[in-house]
């Protein structure tokens, strides 16, 4: 049985890492990516946080998150 997969990245805000310095993961946008994709059968195959840099003396997180189905 073959498989298919989809890669999905959601990055936090860079205007509050600007301002602040950090932000939050957008977790609203997370679950509405999720349930749409559960929706139409994929699973959560691979989840992965990764700092990614934001001009010189900041950094925001992303995640990366892997999407499976069997293949139709």
């Amino acid at each position: 049985m073959k498989k298919e997969y989809k890669v999905e990245i959601i990055k936090e805000g860079a205007l509050g890492t600007l301002i602040f310095g950090s932000s939050k993961l957008p977790l609203k946008k997370m679950a509405e990516v999720m349930n749409k994709y559960g929706e139409e059968g994929w699973d959560v195959s691979f989840q992965l946080i990764e700092k990614h840099r934001l001009l010189l003396f900041w950094s925001r997180e992303a995640v990366i998150i892997t999407f499976s189905r069997n293949k139709q």
